[in-house]
Parts: C-alpha cells; sequence; structure tokens
C-alpha cells in the first residue's frame, strides 16, 4: 500500500501536491493524510501575503494617484485605516473559507484523511500527529515560511511592527524607522507614508532591488525620495536599538559614520525564513542546511521519499513557485510509484515587486543585463522609458523605464518594467521568453493606444539592432 502524508494542506504548495494526487487515490495511491494546523486555514498567500497586501496597497495606490493629479482640487483624502482592514478582513476571510472547503472536499474520497493537528517527525517518513503515529511511504512538507526576525542588539527589548501587524493596523505612528527594504519593505513602505506615518528606511546596499539592473535600483530610490517623501539610508547597518520614552532609537553605522535615529515606532520587514520548527527534520535524519539540502526533484538529499516544496525548502518564496514545485513533487511521486523518471522544477525568473504604492511596480521575467552578462550571453539589450509613450502621460503615471534583452539569434531573453502596469505585462513577457521567441517574428500590430506600446517599442529597438 502507497501511504502519502501532506504537512502543511493548506498552504499553496500542499494544496497544489493533494490536487494532483488526490485523484490518484484508490488507484497508485491507497492512502492520502492530509495535516494541517493552521487556525484559520487558507495558508499565507492569502491570509498573510499577497492577497491582504494588494488589498492595502490598492488604497495607497488610490490615494498617491489623487495627491499627484493636478487636475483634481482640495486635499487628497485621509486614509480610513478600520475600513481599510474591515474590507480586507472580509475579503480574505472569503478567499480562505474557499481553500479550506477545497481541502475538506478532498475528505470525502475514500482514502483521504484530513487531520487539524501539528505533526513532526519521529523516525524515517514517520510523523507524530496529534497523539497517532502514522507511518508514511513518501513525506511531503509544506509548511510555508515566518516572519525573520533579525539577531540585533537589544531587538527583544523593544516593540516592533512586522508586516502582519501592519496589514491589521487600524492606527499608526506618526513616525517610524524600517529595517528592510526588500520585496516586503518596497511595498509597504509607501503603503506607510500615505498613511501619514514619516518614515526613515535603512538599507544595507548602494541601491535596493537586488535582482535588478542598477538604474532600476537608483529610480526606486529616486521615486520614494520624490513622490513619496520617504528619508533612505543607503550603505547603513543597524548596530543596535533601544527603547525610548517616545518609542525607539535605532543605531547604525553609514559612510559618515555612527549615527541614532528616534522615532515613534521601528517597522521590521526583513524578509521571511522557511518554517521547520518544530517538525524535528533531524529525527528523521534530514539536516535542513544549505541551498541543496532539497534537490530540484523537490526531494530531500537525505531521504528521497521526503519532498520539501514551496517555502519551506527556502529556494525562492513566492506563490507561483510554490504552486509549480508542488506539482513538480507529484509528478515525482506518481513517477516513483509507477516505475517513471523524476523531473526537475526548472524556473524562469519571474518576479513582481508591487512598488511605489502598486502604481510603479517592478518587474522581471528571465535575465537583466547582469545575469546575462554573468552567464556570458551573446546578447542584445534596448531600454525605453515610460515617458516616451505618451499614453503613459495621458493617464499621469510618466515614470519609470523598460528593458529587454534578446539574444543575438533573435530569441528573447529576459524583460524588466518599472513602470505603471508592468506587472500585467510580465504575463506577456513570460510567453515570449519561456518559449525563447523570436523578436523579429513578434507580430507588430497596431490596435488603439495602451500602456503595452512600451513593448512595441522595445521589440521593434532590438530587432532593428538586431537588423
Amino acid at each position: 500500500m502507497t501511504h502519502v502524508a501532506i504537512v502543511g494542506a493548506y498552504g499553496s504548495a500542499g494544496v497544489a501536491v493533494a490536487d494532483r494526487l488526490v485523484e490518484h487515490v484508490g488507484a497508485e495511491i491507497d492512502r492520502l493524510t492530509l495535516v494541517d494546523d493552521g487556525e484559520p486555514g487558507g495558508g499565507l498567500c492569502i491570509l498573510r501575503g499577497c492577497m491582504p497586501s494588494k488589498e492595502v496597497l490598492s488604497t495607497a495606490a488610490h490615494r498617491y494617484q489623487m495627491r499627484h493629479d493636478h487636475r483634481l482640487v482640495g486635499e487628497p483624502p485621509e486614509m480610513d485605516l478600520e475600513a481599510v482592514v474591515e474590507t480586507k478582513n472580509e475579503h480574505t476571510s472569503n478567499f480562505a473559507s474557499h481553500r479550506r472547503t477545497a481541502v475538506h472536499r478532498m475528505e470525502e474520497r475514500e482514502g483521504v484523511a484530513f487531520r487539524h493537528e501539528t505533526a513532526r517527525f519521529v523516525d524515517d517518513r514517520t510523523l507524530l500527529v496529534g497523539d497517532e503515529r502514522i507511518e508514511a511511504d513518501y513525506v511531503v512538507v509544506a509548511t510555508g515560511s515566518s516572519l525573520n526576525i533579525p539577531d540585533l542588539p537589544g531587538i527583544g527589548d523593544v516593540d516592533y511592527n512586522t508586516s502582519a501587524d501592519v496589514l491589521d493596523a487600524t492606527t499608526l505612528p506618526d513616525s517610524g524607522v524600517v529595517m528592510g527594504f526588500g520585496y516586503i519593505g518596497l511595498e509597504l513602505v509607501p503603503y506607510l507614508s500615505e498613511a501619514g506615518v514619516d518614515l526613515t528606511v535603512i538599507e544595507h546596499d548602494e541601491r535596493p532591488v537586488d535582482e535588478g539592473d542598477p538604474e532600476y535600483g537608483d529610480e526606486i530610490l529616486s521615486m520614494y525620495r520624490e513622490e513619496f517623501g520617504v528619508e533612505i539610508r543607503t550603505e547603513t547597518r543597524e548596530r543596535r536599538v533601544e527603547r525610548t520614552d517616545d518609542g525607539v532609537r535605532l543605531h547604525v553605522e553609514g559612510p559618515d559614520g555612527e549615527d541614532a535615529i528616534d522615532a515613534e515606532a521601528l517597522f521590521l520587514f526583513t524578509g521571511r525564513r522557511p518554517t521547520l520548527d518544530g517538525l524535528e527534520l533531524e529525527a528523521a535524519g534530514i539536516t535542513p542546511t544549505g541551498e541543496e539540502w532539497v534537490r530540484n526533484t523537490m526531494q530531500t538529499r537525505a531521504d528521497d521519499n521526503v519532498y520539501v516544496v514551496g517555502d519551506a525548502n527556502g529556494k525562492e518564496p513566492i506563490l507561483h513557485v510554490a504552486k509549480e514545485q508542488g506539482h513538480v513533487a507529484a509528478e515525482n511521486i506518481l513517477a516513483d510509484v509507477n516505475g517513471g523518471e523524476h523531473r526537475t522544477y526548472e524556473n524562469i525568473h519571474h518576479h513582481v515587486i508591487f512598488s511605489g504604492a502598486s502604481v510603479y511596480p517592478y518587474a522581471r521575467v528571465g535575465h537583466s543585463v547582469s545575469s546575462a552578462e554573468e552567464a556570458g550571453l551573446n546578447y542584445v539589450a534596448v531600454h525605453r522609458e515610460a515617458s516616451d509613450d505618451g499614453v503613459f502621460k495621458t493617464k499621469l503615471a510618466p515614470r519609470g523605464r523598460a528593458t529587454l534583452v534578446v539574444g543575438t539569434d533573435g530569441a528573447v531573453l529576459g524583460f524588466q518594467g518599472l513602470h505603471y502596469h508592468a506587472d500585467v505585462m510580465a504575463k506577456t513577457m513570460q510567453v515570449a521568453v519561456e518559449n525563447e521567441m523570436d523578436v523579429r517574428k513578434i507580430p507588430d500590430r497596431a490596435y488603439h493606444p495602451t500602456t503595452p506600446e512600451i513593448l512595441d517599442g522595445l521589440l521593434r529597438s532590438a530587432a532593428e539592432r538586431l537588423e
């Protein structure tokens, strides 16, 4: 009998695995045990990630656009945080309920069981779920990620606000200092600014957006400083933090030496880490350290029959990646049962950051200029400023730029955009990149002016360069 146990069945990765396997219960698979202790269940993306963050960002986007539209008169409206949170909670509650219903519907199938319990390993592929010992042939770990709290002197003595706190906040302080300017900080800093918080941001490097070419990080810096009034300290490191009568004092060291920043509140947007605490993987002989402790087949190196998918493996904590990895794990389990070959998860870089209050999102698909250089590829790169296309001006969203990287054989290798609607263009460019479309063969069609005209300009420029 083949028994598969999925730990973290409410999350995006766990559901992806279960969806692929459940139809095989009664055939290749005899038993499928779904385990999750979420309360309420629904997964990170729905409850604390993608969905609620876009909900609150839309409020900031509307205020930002009203504030920057000279055709509108009068003071811009204030953000009603109670209404923001109430609306967000209503929507995410419905989304989570739908997810739970989908998971529990699987229970109706003979051979499928759901356990609303905490699980931990006690031996090879053996779990203690509540007070029941479950021995499985295959175990899939899909426990997601948790907030990463930095090991900074004094951090345990001060109050701080995480991304989860911001998403639930119905009141906010007048001032704040921000640690963490990755994708979480890039998204939430404009929201806090539009809500009236005076912010100072600590950036360790010369510029943010590590995955982007330098001009994109530079544009983010100027945009946040000019459009949102945020102070950003670059090439600066936190040294310690302490409580004050009025809030917190963060001691930092930057290019000009040591300094202290006083603020009413500390915001920690310092990323996430795999949620593996309490699983006791060591009891199964698995040590979750190093980038390669999980293969690209989603199998752990220590045990081919234990799979780790999504944020839990630490490879790339993004929703669509979690789903794709879940599909790979399920297919490999079925291949193993049927004596077939395993496939690997091969990802084309595809990432969107809803920066600039989501009005000016950053998107990268495939190669940047820098990554193409590092890979030693023969390429042509073309650039276009959003302000060169009149449609962005007519929509009063003139900031930003885009880059197209094309191989000398014409194949589209990558796209970067930091401009209005760059997020929706990412899917189109993903098709071009993953299918290695020849830029010279992509149809040049005339249609009513829309923001994708920036793509037309890039494609034409690249084709001309190749000719």
